[in-house]
């Protein structure tokens, strides 16, 4: 057999792919030819099936015979041409067609008892290029950087100082292909039942949530382990990796381990490559300010002691940023209105149906409000709009007093990677109205309605009287210069009272290294001050920490929380904090001479150390798909 590996890639976008196997989307035709056939064409029957029990009622066995036309909705062959002892035939598969690999055989219809020849196998996959898919993306532009761009950038930091990082999605790489089909016949539902679940495969929505909980370990010994305590000796820490390709290799070469360690966008960008090689247009999505919010009443409560210590004692958090994805594809389920993007998220925050994986909910239904519709809108919803509760507590008597409330902090700059270009996007206006705006309240209050919590009696909620109290006094951080690993960070306090009586204020700071979830992990500095504010008046404190205080603190995300408690006599704390991300020195890549295809290309690599410390054991790491051959690692 022929299976025109060149011709029938180039025709179904999947040149990219390294193997040798016939690779192919569907609902589109594809050519092979074979020999041997001594039988006239009008008497071949081929039978396309796949899964471990093929059969027709679970559309995963096709039985067709040769016919003048293809046909729409089923498997068809249409004889291309024949020769004195050759065939070649066109066959084409709907457009709903289960994915994954198909054994192909072929029968003589005039020798009935004769088995059928196995011509081999090929892989099908989704079609976005297609009219009558799924997954149909009518936009090219959008299909080449969706579908078969492998190079990626994603967004992290804090929402006032975003930073980038290449990722290498890779997901046309060597064995990825082979591996993304491994994992699905390695879930909880292929193992419950895998004639049901192989029969599932024809339908994005389904093998999108299947995913989302394979690509964390949880559950179902999946891909990734989770890690956010800040210490990774006994695997990798999740900031060092730079491509999917090593962390699925590394899964498949240990048995099916899952991989230590991740955190969200490693999550994000794992599953962008499986479903990216799997056909359906995928890309990392990056909220700022992101609210978990553990117990499902749209509100994120946050706890300080009285020195502005932040208590990691709420399952509640807003983290500096989460990575999560979309995928486009449509909604027959929810209706036209809730097709195009879909969120998808791996990152093992709360459970759903039993286990760890996290939508597809639909983009247009977050923004709406429409919480109740499949699959995971509240959590999603929560994660965009949430309400904020900043509550001092007292760890000798157990009471709590409302600091302040805000209900514009969380999710901001919603970010992702534009089309065709290394530039961010702001997507946030796709995830909901205008902060502030009557129509963003509006729908705030339906989503609570909904999630039946409109006029319930919470006993943790604060009163009314808490909310509407004003506080005396007001105060920001400012970043004086840039912040860099290795220099001491500079930082102004700024305090103004708002009255016009004298104001005396107790102020208690802290800075500890965090997480980029904010969750605490070491002291690094702390200091008192006592201030008398006149009438009106603003003073600003300048503040060092100095980079001897919180070397060896730092955690890999480069992140630290420094706070003020301000105790006003007489009147209600005031609560000042800032998040601030250090950002690490550069690296200078330079490109010595012309660089053209298939010649080899010199690059310089420059790292110059900004302490004054010599450093040693450094270890540079080089990766780039058909630059070089895996990683390479330089001592």
């Amino acid at each position: 057999i022929n299976w025109h590996l060149k011709e029938n890639a180039r025709d179904h976008h999947t040149s990219k792919f390294s193997s040798k196997e016939l690779t192919v989307r569907r609902g589109q035709a594809f050519i092979i030819t074979f020999n041997g056939t001594e039988q006239p064409e009008q008497n071949l029957t081929f039978i396309a099936e796949t899964g471990p029990k093929p059969s027709k009622p679970a559309k995963t066995k096709a039985t067709f015979g040769i016919s003048s036309t293809v046909s729409k909705d089923s498997w068809s062959a249409v004889l291309q041409s024949t020769s004195s002892n050759s065939v070649s035939i066109s066959i084409s598969s709907p457009p709903n067609a289960v994915i994954g690999r198909y054994k192909l055989s072929v029968q003589t219809t005039s020798a009935d008892s004769s088995s059928p020849a196995s011509l081999g196998t090929f892989i099908l996959l989704f079609n976005p290029w297609s009219s009558g898919d799924d997954v149909f993306m009518p936009n090219e532009a959008e299909c080449e950087e969706y579908v078969l761009e492998e190079f990626g950038i994603i967004f992290g930091g804090n929402k006032n100082h975003i930073n980038g990082f290449g990722w290498n999605f890779g997901q046309f790489q060597g064995d990825i292909l082979n591996i993304c089909l491994s994992m699905l016949d390695r879930s909880l539902n292929y193992r419950k039942d895998p004639v049901t679940d192989v029969s599932h495969r024809n339908d994005p929505k389904y093998l999108g949530r299947v995913l989302s909980a394979m690509v964390n370990a949880n559950d179902d010994q999946g891909v990734v382990l989770g890690n956010w305590s800040g210490k990774y000796e006994d695997g990798k820490s999740p900031s060092s990796w730079t491509g999917s390709g090593e962390i699925l290799q590394n899964w498949k070469k240990s048995g099916f381990k899952p991989v230590r360690y991740g955190q969200c966008w490693v999550f994000a960008a794992v599953l962008t490559t499986v479903l990216r090689c799997l056909g359906i247009p995928t890309r990392t999505i990056t909220n700022f300010s992101s609210a978990h919010d553990a117990d499902g009443n749209l509100r994120v409560d946050e706890f300080y002691d009285a020195s502005g210590n932040h208590l990691d004692m709420a399952a509640d958090s807003i983290w500096n940023f989460h990575v999560w994805n979309e995928s486009w594809f449509s909604r027959s389920d929810l209706g036209p209105s809730y097709s195009g993007w879909q969120v998808l998220d791996a990152t093992p925050q709360e459970e759903s149906g039993g286990i760890y994986q996290c939508g597809p909910a639909s983009r247009n239904a977050v923004k709406e409000g429409e919480v109740d519709l499949d699959y995971d809108c509240p959590f999603v919803f929560a994660e965009v709009n949430a309400d904020c509760m900043y509550w001092n507590y007292d760890p000798a008597t157990g009471k709590k007093t409302l600091i302040f409330s805000e209900s514009n902090t969380v999710g901001q700059v919603i970010s992702t990677k534009a089309v065709g270009r290394d530039d961010r996007v702001d997507v946030t206006n796709d995830y909901k109205y205008e902060e502030g705006s009557t129509k963003e309240r509006d729908i705030f209050k339906k989503a609570r309605k909904k999630l039946g919590l409109g006029d319930k009696f919470d006993p943790t909620a604060p009163t009314q009287q808490e909310i509407d109290q004003k506080p005396d006094i007001s105060g920001r951080f400012k970043v004086a210069d840039r912040l860099e690993v290795g220099k001491d960070l500079n930082l102004v306090l700024f305090l103004a009272n708002l009255q016009s009586d004298v104001k005396i204020v107790q102020v208690n700071m802290t800075a500890w290294s965090t997480v980029y979830t904010r969750r605490p992990v070491h002291e690094i500095w702390k200091d008192s001050i006592s201030v008398t504010l006149s009438a009106k008046e603003e003073k600003h404190f300048p503040i060092t920490i100095p980079y001897s205080k919180y070397q060896q603190q730092l955690t890999s995300d480069n992140t630290i929380q420094v706070t003020a408690l301000c105790h006003v006599e007489g009147g209600i704390p005031v609560l000042v904090e800032r998040s601030i991300t250090l950002d690490n020195p550069a690296i200078d890549i330079q490109v010595l001479g012309e660089a053209k295809a298939n010649k080899e290309v010199d690059v310089e690599v420059i790292f110059t150390n900004p302490i004054d410390t010599e450093v040693r054991d450094c270890v540079l790491q080089v990766e780039g798909n058909d630059l070089l051959r895996g990683i390479l690692e330089i001592k």
